[in-house]
């Protein structure tokens, strides 16, 4: 167990690398300033991410910069309807050599540190949830045998808000196992003329590798290692408690929802504020750290009823709403 000195002086030495890996990210991904924090804050935290938006904003390029800049090693898989279990997870193929017949495994690409699950809506329900028990448990069941994933290992799982034709949404159980649902949206005006003229010449700017596994492991004990204060608790518990149709922050909130936050959306906050709060140079995350990671932390663990959505009702409205009360 460190002391306070001991992890202030590690927390001191940690910013300063963070602080160069996120303008690393930066210097790929122009614009985007909340997704690439809400990204490595999810990452900080230990846990997995849902990046959602339309077809072009980058976010293949995303993983991709965010897995050269940590160090980790990263696979890509497309999701497809035809895909199935052992392309991801792996299988056993039977060997024939000197020694007789052997089994041998073939590890699929879900034993790396950095996974994109591109497009994860489009695959079927029973491939989607090969991913559920590494993404909660850090090992996967084959052949009889738990084999576990690296370590760190995380998920960045993408989806295509517009076309929904031919794709199978994610359950509400897996749903739950991301830590936030990131939303991705177009680009400002000056950073889509950035990412023009950047993007179209000779040469593209290339992500730095300035971190290791070894060094995001340190991290993710740091995050856990930060002292957070009694109101910051008792804000996120007011928050994620008034998000529940049995004890709304207001009235109006139990005829719209249909279902709440659990307790694993409070972890989330908890966690996510001080990754959030690391990355901004302090060692102690505020109530509007809460705030600002509201809505990602939010937004998949809750849902309007039929009535609230006939009548116009917005998730993000809400949970904003709720948030202010901060």
């Amino acid at each position: 167990m460190m002391d306070g000195i001991a992890i202030e002086a590690k927390l001191s030495a940690m910013v300063a690398r963070l602080s160069a890996a996120r303008a690393a990210v930066g210097d790929v991904i122009i614009g985007q300033s909340e997704v690439i924090e809400q990204s490595m804050a999810a990452i900080l935290s230990g846990g997995h991410a849902l990046l959602t938006g339309v077809p072009g904003l980058g976010k293949t390029r995303l993983v991709e910069t965010l897995g050269v800049v940590l160090g980790l090693s990263t696979r890509r898989v497309q999701f497809t309807p035809d895909l199935m279990p052992s392309d991801i997870l792996g299988s056993e193929v039977l060997d024939e050599g000197p020694e007789g017949r052997r089994f041998r495994f073939i590890p699929g690409p879900i034993f790396t540190e950095l996974l994109m699950a591109d497009e994860i809506n489009r695959a079927s329900p029973r491939t989607q949830s090969a991913l559920l028990q590494a993404m909660a448990e850090g090992s996967v069941a084959i052949a009889g045998e738990n084999r576990p994933v690296p370590s760190p290992f995380h998920v960045l799982a993408t989806q295509n808000p517009i076309e929904q034709e031919g794709t199978y949404p994610l359950p509400e159980a897996q749903l739950d196992r991301f830590l936030l649902d990131i939303r991705i949206d177009y680009p400002s005006a000056a950073d889509e003329r950035a990412m023009l003229i950047l993007t179209t010449g000779v040469e593209e700017p290339k992500p730095l590798s300035l971190l290791t596994a070894a060094d995001l492991l340190e991290a993710q004990i740091l995050v856990r290692a930060m002292p957070i204060a009694s109101k910051v608790v008792d804000g996120i518990l007011a928050l994620v408690r008034g998000a529940r149709p049995e004890s709304p922050a207001w009235p109006e909130l139990r005829t719209a929802l249909a279902w709440g936050p659990g307790p694993r959306a409070a972890q989330a906050l908890m966690l996510a504020s001080r990754a959030r709060a690391l990355l901004d140079g302090r060692f102690s995350p505020s109530l509007d750290d809460v705030a600002a990671l509201a809505l990602p932390a939010l937004r998949h663990r809750m849902a309007l009823n039929f009535s609230a959505r006939a009548e116009g009702a917005e998730l993000d409205s809400m949970i904003a709403r709720l948030a202010a009360r901060l």
